[in-house]
């Protein structure tokens, strides 16, 4: 790209940049979190890890279930709770959470009520066992009963279960402490998946809450006071027992089925229903079965389950902060990048945008855009199984963005000047000429260079017979016909046609664009065009049907090439000697009756699959030295085996020739003319010649021509 280009470009790509960091785009980086878990969703199809936290639920299966079934959950607390939170503690369970709030109780109506409830959560609450939930508000919070808030010890025991929620209203993050204004100040307390996993690792939480670490894990987030939950797509990765299940169980001797499943394991006790407490989270793309169920049953029989539902885009809260005390225990919360770098990190695919549009057509840009953006989601579902979060969404929206744009730029600026270039000289330069310039964005200006090149000239054989017979109009058409079919072969071959001269044709192999096999591709269109020829006979609607066939002269030289004329009409053309010789060897095909003849320098270039024979030494008119003539035959493997016997007869005639045995070289010539061979009948009518009136002793064996 020119300078020009470099600076729009980078001001475009700038411009996506900043845009893509404003505010208003922060909604793409929420919405790729989403996405990730929906693509990770459809790769991972197992959990990746055991879960160190089960969930026992207060699921619809206990609201069916005696002794739960027809009261109200208020008077759920003694006995089943607390006999559910003793079996729990007995079986080795590291901390019993409660999501579940219970603010009111019956005990003031029905004194000593709770007091198994409360004596269970003492019990808990003075190894550590024992947390309680609340849910902290502006105003005043949502708290246990003041009993129960004495029997856990009162705040040290009590942490909040408050979740943030994004401006989209979506739930991606948990807090790490949470504010309470009490009589000395506000104290910063750990929220309840903080606290949960603390006390399973049996840490303490950090006075720095900048820097929070669990052991050797540095907890991401711990900056912004939110941490970023890495959900486990698996269905069921956090196994869930129903409560009515577990408090059957502890009716039939219940010691080897809970600590199989509670102990060492974080027990979060909590809701599980549609209709309370569901929260749209990141799993909300990657919809899943009802996790209930998962678990293993103790009591109850799988019939009296109740049937999975379809697929659900919420999932309960307790389930929530199960899934952010797994990330905290096993050190897999998501790693999200800071506004700005997370901005940057959409660079690589912008640039590669901008590029791809300012140096290739449109539809290649867009393959190479969209091959471009599968790959990097593709990096970015991939890195994101290892918890790291690369922008998703913010690229493929810079992307289109910068597509746009460079595109609206070439077809407004760039490209501009580039179709007033193509549409000028298209039909006055050769086309490599023109592409040249348009890469360039130059205009053409006099100047050449000398280089060697390789030359074509071809001709149509008595043209004038063939015009004479023809009105105007039916002879442009031939012509057009003619011309076309001849130029598209030399274009395909590499060359381009410097010039037309009625119905000659100028053309040039090895310019502009540098062509190291020139002379092989000139011959190879000098063949193609000879064949091309013959197979139109029949598509010429020519008076007395003449046969149309073409002669044409081919050498390589230093050859003077650019752009000649005057400074306000000039032409992309060739010029010099070995210009001129090939318009002579054109000619020397009436002297020999050959079609295609070629210099010695032109064969001498060629590889070696094309055949020549050998034809003469000639001297040709406005040149002093001789040149041997080579006729082209075709391709190695392609000629047939009389065309193999031509040459090698017409050799040994030739060396016969030079050899001056006159008489030998006569008879081989004229065998071979029998067979209708013009070059042959040429050379046996010189031989005999000099049979009869030998040349002198210094013959050069050069056959002088008097006439173009």
């Amino acid at each position: 790209m020119r300078r020009r280009e470099l600076t729009v470009a980078g001001a475009i790509v700038g411009t996506v940049c900043a845009i893509l960091a404003l505010p208003f785009f922060e909604q793409l980086e929420l919405i790729s979190i989403d996405a990730l878990h929906a693509l990770r969703y459809q790769i991972v199809t197992a959990s990746r890890n055991t879960s160190p936290t089960v969930v026992i639920a207060l699921d619809e299966e206990t609201y069916r279930t005696e002794p739960f079934a027809n009261i109200p959950k208020v008077l759920w607390t003694p006995p089943q709770l607390a006999r559910v939170v003793n079996a729990a503690v007995k079986a080795g369970a590291k901390v019993v959470g409660f999501d579940v709030i219970f603010p009111t109780t019956a005990s003031i109506y029905l004194k000593g009520f709770d007091r198994d409830f409360l004596l269970a959560l003492r019990a808990a609450s003075k190894n550590g066992k024992a947390v309680l939930g609340k849910v902290q508000h502006s105003e005043k919070p949502i708290a246990p009963f003041p009993a129960q808030s004495f029997a856990v010890g009162h705040h040290r025991n009590i942490r909040a279960l408050n979740l943030v929620e994004d401006s989209d209203g979506i739930v991606r993050r948990v807090p790490l402490f949470l504010a309470s204004e009490t009589a000395s100040g506000i104290r910063w307390d750990p929220s309840m998946a903080l606290e949960l996993a603390l006390r399973a690792r049996g840490l303490d939480a950090s006075n720095d809450r900048d820097r929070l670490r669990l052991g050797d894990y540095d907890v991401p987030g711990a900056d912004r006071n939110a941490l970023a939950i890495n959900f486990d797509t698996a269905p069921g990765s956090i196994p869930i027992f129903s409560l009515a299940d577990i408090y059957a169980c502890l009716d039939r001797g219940p010691g080897d089925f809970l600590n199989a499943h509670l102990a060492r394991k974080v027990v979060l006790i909590g809701t599980v229903l549609d209709v309370e407490d569901p929260k749209l989270t990141s799993m909300r793309l990657a919809t899943t079965p009802n996790p209930g169920g998962s678990a293993p049953r103790c009591a109850l029989s799988d019939s009296a389950r109740p049937a999975v539902g379809g697929a659900r885009d919420t999932l309960p809260g307790v389930l929530v902060q199960a899934q952010a005390i797994n990330n905290l225990i096993l050190g897999q919360a998501l790693e999200e990048f800071p506004p700005l770098p997370y901005a940057l990190l959409a660079l690589p695919l912008l640039i590669l945008t901008v590029a791809a549009v300012m140096g290739m057509k449109p539809s290649s840009a867009l393959v190479v855009v969209g091959v471009s953006a599968v790959v990097w989601v593709g990096l970015a579902t991939t890195l994101f199984t290892g918890r790291l979060v690369l922008p998703l969404i913010d690229p493929l929206v810079g992307a289109s963005f910068v597509y746009v744009a460079t595109l609206g730029y070439r077809f407004a600026i760039s490209d501009k000047d580039k179709r007033f270039l193509r549409c000028t000289f298209a039909l006055y330069l050769a086309p490599a000429v023109v592409d040249r310039m348009v890469a360039n964005n130059v205009r053409p200006a006099l100047g050449g260079e000398t280089r060697e090149l390789t030359v074509m000239f071809s001709d149509i054989a008595k043209f004038s017979a063939i015009s004479e017979g023809l009105a105007p109009s039916a002879l442009l058409a031939f012509m057009n016909e003619y011309l076309s079919a001849m130029s598209d072969i030399i274009e395909a071959h590499g060359g381009f046609v410097d010039k037309y001269i009625g119905d000659a044709i100028v053309a040039v192999f090895g310019a502009p664009h540098d062509d190291p096999d020139h002379a092989t591709h000139a011959v190879e269109a000098a063949l193609a065009c000879h064949a091309r020829l013959q197979s139109m006979q029949s598509d010429f609607t020519l008076p007395g049907n003449p046969v149309v066939s073409a002669r044409i002269g081919l050498n390589t030289g230093e050859i003077l090439v650019g752009n000649m004329g005057s400074r306000r009409r000039l032409n992309y053309t060739v010029m010099g000697d070995a210009v001129n010789l090939a318009s002579r060897l054109e000619g020397v095909n009436k002297v020999y009756g050959t079609t295609l003849l070629a210099s010695a320098d032109t064969r001498s270039r060629c590889q070696s699959h094309l055949l020549f024979r050998e034809i003469d030494r000639v001297r040709v008119v406005g040149r002093e030295g001789g040149v041997d003539i080579y006729e082209p035959i075709g391709i190695a493997g392609e000629i047939a085996n009389r065309g193999m016997y031509l040459i090698t007869q017409f050799s040994e005639a030739l060396a016969a020739y030079r050899d001056r045995q006159f008489s030998d070289a006569a008879n081989a010539f004229e065998k071979l003319a029998a067979d209708g061979n013009s070059a042959s009948e040429v050379l046996a009518k010189l031989a005999r010649q000099f049979e009869h009136d030998p040349p002198p002793l210094d013959w050069d064996a050069i056959n002088t021509l008097e006439s173009k």
